[in-house]
């Protein structure tokens, strides 16, 4: 886990939503899958930090933190909603972490196309991956759908503004390995 608890500069998207009704299983399963987006923000917010270090142009440097500070909202966001669950977040926090920001000072020195590139298409993913989330959720989380909604609508928006920034397609090869990767951290999230 982060040295201190994540913070959000916007309000939590699960406040007004009705309790939960979840069994025991239930909720281990909710918690299991909001585990493995804590996780992914961690990386995402990550990889916009580092990102951003290499940017050329100081708008698509602002662009990137402005995302990375969005990430972090979802981290919070994620985090509360893991303790009320009863869950804990993946131990593998800090590997997700370095792993990520140093992927995304690598897609950083590859210019500011591809970067926007590597941002769309990592949006793209997200988006994909939350829709199986939710479909995986107990039909009565309507706490961790709220959270998983406003996080969507986020991720969609990143990857609008990475590609009007100038983000070129990735090739199909760098695709696949990204997909490969996510898989692996959502996989081992999942367990650990």
């Amino acid at each position: 886990m982060l040295a201190a608890p994540a913070r959000s500069a916007r309000p939590y998207p699960a406040r007004n939503a009705p309790a939960d009704r979840l069994s025991a299983t239930e909720r281990v399963e909710a918690a299991r899958l909001m585990r493995v987006n804590h996780s992914g923000e961690i990386a995402a917010q990550a990889l916009y930090r580092g990102q951003a270090l290499w940017a050329r142009k100081p708008r698509i440097a602002q662009a990137l933190r402005q995302a990375a500070t969005e990430e972090m909202d979802h981290l919070a966001w994620c985090e509360e909603r893991l303790g009320e669950l009863g869950g804990r977040p993946s131990v593998l926090a800090p590997v997700w972490y370095g792993g990520s920001f140093l992927i995304g000072w690598l897609a950083g020195a590859a210019g500011d196309a591809a970067s926007l590139g590597f941002v769309t298409e990592t949006e793209r993913q997200v988006e994909s991956h939350l829709e199986g989330s939710m479909q995986r959720l107990p039909v009565s989380d309507r706490r961790s759908r709220s959270v998983l909604a406003a996080m969507a609508a986020d991720e969609a928006a990143h990857g609008t503004n990475a590609e009007a920034l100038g983000g070129k397609p990735l090739p199909t090869l760098i695709k696949t390995a990204m997909k490969w990767t996510a898989r692996i951290m959502t996989r081992t999230s999942f367990w650990l």
